[in-house]
């Protein structure tokens, strides 16, 4: 025997009545469990940066301000002013400059934890261009040592294998992984999905929710269940007059025997606004971006914007950038045998123009000093006797 057990029967049709208690409700209810986006560096791109105004204004703030940092190439002895490094740093390849193969750099490195950059070389000596590679299609190669032997490329089902000598790796710390880094972004994940959902709920209210908030009580001819054609025409009206954006905030209309008990919270309930405020401060917390510099409101860590700017460059943009700075110097000397740094020039950071000013002050006036300790703490070479 084939049971239609989706075909709703009538009242006189059923062989039998139950005394349920939940019996005279129609309600509308969803599941409990708590939903969290993957962990990838390909979903969190799409989830936090993608998708997610705060996560992505933190990124470009950052790369693009990390990027626009001057940096100086320098020996033991001088500084130089020309050298083939800082040729190839200023046009990198034919597509882009020094500031987009920079963003491009940090970006990867903020949004996976990795950045990887090729080098392609002619002859022998430094590289004649470099790329900075999708970390999402990069793996490392161990070898039996532990340490990368190559790295492998995947693109569309195929593989290209790069010669470990010719990718510089640069890698966020991570504590329990040997070979690719931990990113800001992974440590945002739960405050990302907060804001996400806030966002999309606040959506779905304005599209009157798709669903009654609530259940209808049948209290008439004292029964359990509806009749048919009352139950099909309660479902048409509150389908065709109370669903969609068009229609939010409409009053019901009940008639006798129907009684409405909302269930839920209300957006005051909740304190939705702070909820999200609250993540997206989460959000600016992993990135290490002051929330005052993305416009989130309520702030009162700094005194005023200057001040959060300051901060901002100094804990967050200068050590990424000194970091990677010089990963990348000293994988580029070792193309050339040169033992050189590539650093940022403080002097040239207008965030950091009065700290800058007090110590060229401070070091000036030490009389006990030579000049060449003055230099040394000032972060300039040595002065040649020229």
């Amino acid at each position: 025997m084939v049971f239609d057990f989706l075909r709703r029967g009538s009242a006189e049709a059923a062989p039998e009545a139950k005394a349920s208690a939940a019996g005279p409700v129609v309600a509308w209810q969803t599941g409990g469990r708590v939903a969290w986006s993957p962990r990838d560096a390909v979903s969190l791109t799409r989830t936090g940066f993608s998708g997610n105004p705060v996560g992505f204004r933190s990124v470009k703030l950052i790369a693009e301000a990390a990027a626009a940092l001057p940096l100086v190439l320098q020996d033991q002895a001088q500084r130089f002013d020309t050298h083939p490094i800082l040729s190839l740093m200023r046009r990198p390849n034919a597509a882009q400059g020094r500031a987009e193969l920079m963003e491009a750099l940090f970006g990867q490195l903020l949004l996976s934890g990795n950045a990887y950059v090729e080098a392609v070389q002619a002859d022998e000596g430094l590289p004649v261009e470099l790329h900075v590679l999708r970390s999402d299609r990069m793996s490392v190669v161990p070898g039996v040592d532990g340490w990368p032997k190559a790295y492998d490329y995947a693109v569309g089902g195929k593989k290209h294998r790069f010669a470990a000598e010719n990718i510089c790796h640069i890698k966020s710390f991570h504590p329990q992984d040997d070979h690719y880094g931990f990113s800001p972004m992974q440590a945002a994940a739960m405050a990302i999905d907060v804001h996400n959902s806030a966002s999309r709920w606040s959506k779905s209210l304005l599209d009157n929710a798709a669903r009654p908030s609530g259940a209808l009580v049948w209290k008439g001819d004292g029964h359990g269940v509806m009749a048919e054609d009352q139950f099909r025409r309660l479902s048409d009206e509150i389908e065709q007059n109370y669903r969609g954006a068009r229609n939010a905030g409409r009053p019901m209309v009940l008639e006798g025997g129907l009684d409405w008990k909302p269930m839920g919270f209300s957006p005051s309930d909740m304190e939705f606004q702070k909820t999200k405020e609250a993540a997206a401060r989460e959000i600016a917390l992993a990135f290490g971006v002051p929330p005052m510099l993305l416009g989130i409101q309520g702030d009162a860590t700094y005194s005023n914007y200057q001040e959060a700017n300051r901060a901002f460059y100094r804990l967050t943009v200068l050590p990424l950038v000194t970091r990677v700075a010089a990963a990348v110097s000293e994988w580029l000397a070792g193309f050339s045998g040169e033992d050189l740094v590539l650093k940022p020039d403080l002097d040239q950071v207008p965030a950091l123009s009065a700290e800058r000013d007090a110590q060229w002050a401070r070091v000036s006036g030490a009389e006990f000093l030579t000049d060449a300790e003055k230099r040394a703490l000032l972060g300039l070479p040595e002065r040649g006797d020229g």
